[in-house]
């Protein structure tokens, strides 16, 4: 047995013992190993069972990682409406991967009625997260106007704020913009954009200040 496989194995017994004993990231780790046939053998309906467990009492990732094989129908019956609502459930605890599907289901009408104000916001929720992805789709919203009024200014300083973080698709569509946009209008978003982001590390910096963080809770 190669060395990768008996670490998963162990990783695998570890989780499943947190699992047993009562530990919803345990389960949701159980569940992840076996959507990803990582130290067990592949198993969807298995891991949709231990997401389930997780995301009924309240863990943000089995709700996402649940919500994904709703929407991809493995191990359940492909149902768009339980995706939504599992999506929603960890978007309002503030998943940022949560929240971007949930707005893209939003924004394309995908387990319910399109609503693309709904859209904007919670693009927007993630995007003041400082989630590179919604950032970048928060400005396409803004480009063109669907929930929020068209304003290239907007659109440019969101993507740019994308683009800080290296996001590729954001310093395509800078170009994109800039072509509508005059000389003074990119200065301003640029500005805009830089001065959000002083702010967002100082923020960050004062939060380390006050005390330790907590660790994330994993996502997969």
């Amino acid at each position: 047995m190669n060395l990768p496989r008996l670490l998963a194995l162990i990783r695998f017994g570890w989780y499943r013992m947190m699992a047993q004993l009562g530990h919803d990231t345990g389960r949701f780790n159980v569940g992840y190993m076996y959507a990803r046939g990582q130290g067990v053998r592949q198993d969807d309906a298995e891991a949709v069972r231990w997401y389930q467990m997780a995301a009924g009492n309240g863990d943000l990732n089995a709700q996402t990682n649940l919500a994904l094989m709703y929407v991809q129908g493995r191990g359940v019956d492909k149902d768009e409406v339980q995706a939504l609502r599992w999506y929603r459930q960890a978007a309002e605890q503030g998943s940022t991967r949560a929240q971007c599907n949930l707005a893209y289901l939003y924004l394309h009408g995908i387990g319910t009625d399109p609503d693309e104000a709904r859209a904007a916001h919670w693009y927007r929720v993630a995007a003041d997260l400082e989630n590179p992805a919604a950032q970048s789709d928060l400005g396409v919203l803004y480009a063109n106007g669907r929930g929020v009024p068209r304003d290239l200014v907007q659109a440019y300083m969101w993507t740019q704020l994308a683009a800080f973080q290296g996001h590729a698709q954001a310093e395509e569509n800078l170009g994109q913009y800039a072509a509508d946009m005059s000389p003074e209008q990119i200065e301003t978003a640029r500005r805009l954009a830089r001065d959000w982001d002083a702010e967002a590390s100082s923020a960050q910096a004062r939060s380390m200040a006050a005390g330790p963080v907590a660790e994330p809770a994993r996502e997969g």
